[in-house]
């Protein structure tokens, strides 16, 4: 099996620790990025097989790089997950209209972020 990359799209560093934490328990490389701007370049410099992808961030918003990476076919196989405070029900089908194939409001559970996060990668149980 191969190793998963995963990016980590999130300004709250303290959002991005246990983030990097919970995948790197799942084998997974992991990148980050503080802002959407830098989201968009690490995402087509190394194509991520999943985004975690903070929709509040500085300069490019989440909504944007989302918007952006599903109109570019390269990613069409990499699985984008919207982590937000924003847990309205428009907000939620904004990011699924986007392209967002999961969206997780803050607080979120890790045990539940890790099923989702093993569901769209295909990596079972740990």
């Amino acid at each position: 099996m191969t190793t998963k990359r995963v990016l980590i799209a999130d300004d709250e560093e303290n959002i991005v620790v246990s983030l990097e934490f919970l995948l790197r328990r799942l084998g997974c490389d992991v990148s980050v990025a503080r802002d959407g701007a830098e989201a968009l370049r690490q995402a087509q410099a190394t194509v991520p097989d999943l985004i975690l992808l903070d929709v509040m961030m500085p300069g490019v918003s989440g909504y944007d790089v989302c918007q952006q990476l599903r109109a570019d076919a390269r990613f069409a196989g990499t699985r984008i997950v919207l982590l937000t405070a924003k847990g309205r029900e428009a907000e939620i089908a904004r990011g699924r209209a986007l392209g967002a194939d999961d969206y997780i409001v803050k607080p979120f559970s890790t045990r539940e972020l890790s099923a989702r996060i093993r569901a769209l990668l295909g990596l079972g149980t740990v």
